[in-house]
């Protein structure tokens, strides 16, 4: 039996499956915490890697790994492949005000023609959560660390280039999927758009030619080996991927297969031939794992929303659970706009949540609870209408992420959503997805392996129009609309 293992480097834990590569079957596997934050010392991830590696049983019978990890974040290295600072994760929001400024200073103050031009250059307006708002944000606070800079990595950049053994800064690499959230690369040619890069760190383009970017290879193509000095100089390294295109991979889904994960953010995703165009800013045109295209609308705000509300009420999450499925649809009334952290989606960093209704009626435990749910639920009911808005047919959907385990979300989602919701059983998809990417480098097919996916079962509702409507009225309003 040939083994191949996948790493997930989260936001919260770093999580590493072991399977067969032929037939999917999972053997071992483990995990490890990072620290909380917006900001951190990728050190912690290479830490969390060893352990939850550790924990999975070790590579030395594995044939092949790849990384999959969070997106956006920014790694800074020296030119001695030093980390400059701690990496600014994709959740950090205080690059808004240099996601503003880069918009208009491509449309020549006009930002409405800075949004078109920035989707025509690398299909996605810029937000904070994305790399090269990061860079700008660098440049115009700590000039002495952006002076500094040799390369830019994003963490399963940076992670691959330490299981290799962190030689060059010539020696990163990275994959299609996650170049394409940097906002500084085109998916559809296949090249960093440098031009882009110097805007970002106020250079001319001559100037950042020197900083070393992760070689962009194919979703089969070996990035190398692993460390000698680790003991795997026999294992074979993929050239790993973003998360979600990670997960798109693990769950097998095709050309207008539609995925919603409920994580620490939310995310609705849908593979495509083509590249998505939307200058609004809302639906991101980064590519797949496979070669594709992956049209993509991701929240700040998801199970956390879940976790506040809960530990609110002093409840596990099965008793929340039983307490929102014990309110009626509506939750007397109530409606919870879950702007908890600002919102990337609709673009509204420093905003703040919004309970509207209560009255000494509906102010139950259970109407609490379901009006957390409900939030959660429309938030991602506007993400699938985004997508929508791409010209993608979402006839039913793929839920899965740490919400997916919840019973609430699962039984309200399709009366929310308006559509039948598919549930896989609870599996680290990500993880998966770059075992998967792995089984494919080894065995140099054409495509991926196929491994089955094992199923909960499909829900379905007729829509409750009512809640959707009531929420997008309030959520009108918080947004100034």
């Amino acid at each position: 039996m040939t083994l191949v293992a996948g790493v997930d480097s989260s936001t919260q834990t770093c999580k590493v499956v072991v399977r067969d590569a032929d037939s999917g079957r999972l053997v071992r596997h483990g995990a490890a915490e990072h620290p909380p934050g917006t900001e951190i010392d990728p050190e912690h991830w290479w830490n969390a890697l060893q352990l939850a590696l550790e924990r999975a049983g070790g590579l030395d019978d594995v044939a092949a790994v790849s990384i999959g990890g969070q997106q956006h974040g920014m790694v800074c290295l020296d030119t001695d492949g030093r980390v400059i600072r701690p990496a600014l994760l994709w959740n950090d929001t205080r690059s808004a005000g240099a996601a503003d400024a880069l918009i208009r200073e491509l449309g020549a103050g006009d930002h409405a023609l800075g949004a078109r031009r920035w989707v025509e250059a690398v299909g996605t307006v810029p937000v904070a959560s994305l790399t090269v708002t990061k860079l700008r944000w660098l440049v115009d606070h700590e000039p002495g660390n952006a002076a500094r800079i040799a390369a830019v990595a994003l963490p399963h950049d940076w992670l691959t280039w330490r299981l290799r053994g962190a030689g060059s800064l010539d020696d990163l690499v990275t994959d299609r999927s996650d170049a394409s959230g940097t906002g500084y690369f085109d998916a559809v040619s296949g090249s960093y758009r440098r031009d882009l890069l110097a805007l970002a760190l106020r250079r001319r383009e001559e100037e950042v030619r020197p900083i070393s970017l992760p070689r962009v290879h194919g979703p089969d193509e070996r990035a190398g080996t692993g460390c000698s000095r680790l003991g795997l100089s026999r294992t074979v390294v993929g050239p790993g991927c973003g998360d979600n295109a990670g997960a798109a991979l693990g769950l097998g889904l095709d050309v207008g297969r539609v995925f919603l994960s409920l994580g620490t953010s939310g995310v609705v995703a849908a593979v495509s031939d083509h590249r998505s165009v939307d200058s609004t800013g809302s639906v991101a045109g980064f590519a797949d794992a496979t070669g594709r295209f992956l049209p993509l609308v991701c929240t700040l705000n998801a199970t956390r929303i879940i976790d506040s509300m809960a530990s609110v009420l002093g409840v596990n999450h099965d008793d929340f659970d039983a307490l929102a499925l014990g309110a009626a649809p509506g939750s007397g009334g109530m409606v919870h706009v879950p702007y908890l952290q600002g919102e990337r989606t609709p673009n509204l960093p420093h905003a703040t949540g919004v309970l509207e209704g209560m009255t000494l009626s509906a102010m139950t435990r259970e109407n609490f609870a379901r009006a957390a749910v409900e939030g959660l639920l429309c938030l991602m009911a506007d993400a699938l209408e985004a997508v929508r808005g791409q010209n993608v047919s979402i006839e039913r959907i793929t839920l899965v992420g740490g919400g997916a385990r919840s019973a609430a979300v699962r039984e309200i989602a399709p009366s929310v959503l308006g559509v039948p919701v598919h549930v896989p059983q609870p599996g680290e998809y990500v993880a998966d997805g770059a075992a998967r990417q792995a089984a494919w480098v080894l065995s140099g097919g054409d495509q991926p392996p196929l491994w089955p996916v094992s199923d909960i079962g499909t829900y379905t509702a007729q829509r409750n129009s009512g809640v959707l409507a009531r929420y997008r009225r309030v959520a009108a309003a918080v947004a100034g609309f």
